[in-house]
C-alpha cells in the first residue's frame, strides 16, 4: 500500500510503502467521533458562542471543511457499509448528570474544552445528515477517546471487530485520543482523512502526520472505499 508522502513524519522519511492491510468487511466497523449539533451545525453551539463573542469569522473555514467534505464523505462511508451490512457506530460526548459533575477532566476545564452537553439535549444528537439507525451502537462519553470510561471496546470483541475505520472530529483531540487508544488495545486502525477536520487544517495536517503508519493508516475516502471493496 502506497503512502500519501504529505502524512509521513521524521520516523518514517523516506518509506513510501507499507504492507496491505489485511481486511474482512463482517470485522471492519465504522466509527463517527462527535459529529453532534453542539459542534458542527451554525445555529447552536459553538458556532453561536464564536458568533455573539465576535469570533465567528476565525471559525468559517472549519465549519465550510465540515459542510462541503467531511459531512458528504463520511455519507458516502455510510452508505458503503450499510450496502455491504458492516457496523455503523458513533461515539458522542454527552454527560450523564445535567449538571455535567461526571465528565472527565479534559472535558470540564477552562475554554474550549468546557464542554457541557447533557444526554438527551438537542446539542448532543448527531447532524441530521448523519443520524444514526435505531440498530447502531451509540456510545455517551465524557472523556476524549470513545474507548475510555465506555463499553465500546467490549462491544467490539463481541462483535468480532477487529478493524476500525475512524472519521469525525476534532482530529487533534477526540478523533487522535481515539485512535491512539484503539491501536493500543489492539486494533488496526484506517483513519479517513477527508472524513475529519481540525479548527484549522495545520492541526489537522500535524496530527494525521504523527499517527499515520505508526497508530493507523491514514487514508482519503476514496481509497479506503477502495480497499474494503478487496476486502474479504
Amino acid at each position: 500500500m502506497k503512502i500519501n508522502q504529505k502524512y509521513v513524519s521524521f520516523y518514517y522519511q523516506g518509506m513510501t510503502e507499507v504492507p496491505d492491510m489485511q481486511l474482512e468487511r463482517s470485522k471492519t466497523a465504522l466509527l463517527i467521533i462527535d459529529m453532534q449539533k453542539e459542534f458542527v451545525n451554525r445555529d447552536c453551539g459553538d458556532y453561536l458562542k464564536a458568533k455573539e463573542a465576535g469570533d465567528e469569522e476565525r471559525w468559517i473555514p472549519y465549519h465550510d471543511r465540515l459542510d462541503q467534505v467531511v459531512i458528504p464523505n463520511t455519507k458516502r462511508l455510510i452508505q458503503f457499509f450499510r450496502e455491504n451490512g458492516m457496523e455503523v457506530t458513533y461515539g458522542r460526548i454527552a454527560c450523564l448528570k445535567e449538571n455535567g459533575k461526571d465528565r472527565a477532566r479534559v472535558q470540564s476545564t477552562y475554554g474550549w474544552n468546557n464542554i457541557h452537553v447533557p444526554v438527551g439535549t438537542r446539542e448532543a444528537e448527531m447532524v441530521d445528515e448523519l443520524d444514526p439507525m435505531p440498530d447502531d451502537i451509540v456510545v455517551n462519553k465524557t472523556t476524549d477517546s470513545v474507548s475510555l470510561g465506555t463499553n465500546y471496546t467490549q462491544l467490539l470483541r463481541n462483535m468480532g471487530i477487529d478493524t476500525v475505520v475512524v472519521t469525525g472530529i476534532v482530529t487533534d483531540q477526540c478523533v487522535a485520543s481515539s485512535v491512539r487508544v484503539l491501536a493500543d488495545q489492539g486494533f488496526q486502525i484506517i483513519c479517513v482523512e477527508d472524513c475529519c477536520a481540525a479548527p484549522d487544517m495545520e492541526l489537522h495536517d500535524a496530527e494525521l502526520k504523527i499517527m499515520n503508519i505508526l497508530y493507523c493508516n491514514v487514508l482519503s475516502t476514496d481509497e479506503t472505499i477502495e480497499v474494503l471493496k478487496t476486502a474479504k
